[in-house]
């Protein structure tokens, strides 16, 4: 069976800039605030990146900050699971007992622009966890 890694993580922030300056001047990440267009959400990147933005040490990973919410699933940090097919895993994980709750259409992926489709579940423990199918992997698997 093939390893989906974690690729990503998010964590919630009330004030996004006092985040992202929080963590800028305590452990050295770069932040970005991204425009409306992309809800506002800061990119982080906890290490090195090379030219498109990955991380260049093995077991490195990036992030982002998002908007806390009223919805208690807002107000934990996540991680995100990077695999080949969204559709295939999220049945794998209806099927393992999990319950896809994201989407801007209740149970349909979002199309994240030049980053890929992604969706949220819940696990049987009730923790939020994200699904993402990488951009480039979207030609393969359509």
């Amino acid at each position: 069976m093939k390893s989906n890694p974690v690729v990503h993580f998010e964590m919630p922030a009330e004030d996004r800039q006092r985040m992202a300056d929080f963590y800028t001047k305590a452990f050295g990440w770069q932040t970005n605030i991204l425009g409306p267009e992309m809800g506002g959400y800061v990119t982080v990147a906890t290490g090195e990146v090379d030219e498109r933005g990955m991380p260049k040490n093995p077991g490195t990973i990036n992030g982002g900050f998002y908007q806390k919410t009223e919805d208690p699933l807002s107000h934990a940090p996540s991680v995100v699971i990077a695999v080949d097919n969204i559709q295939e895993a999220m049945k794998k994980v209806e099927n393992a007992g999990g319950k896809i709750v994201g989407g801007s259409k209740p149970g349909e992926p979002d199309n994240i622009p030049g980053v890929g489709l992604y969706i949220s579940f819940k696990d049987t423990e009730g923790n939020r966890v994200s699904l993402l199918q990488p951009a480039p992997m979207m030609e393969v698997h359509p």
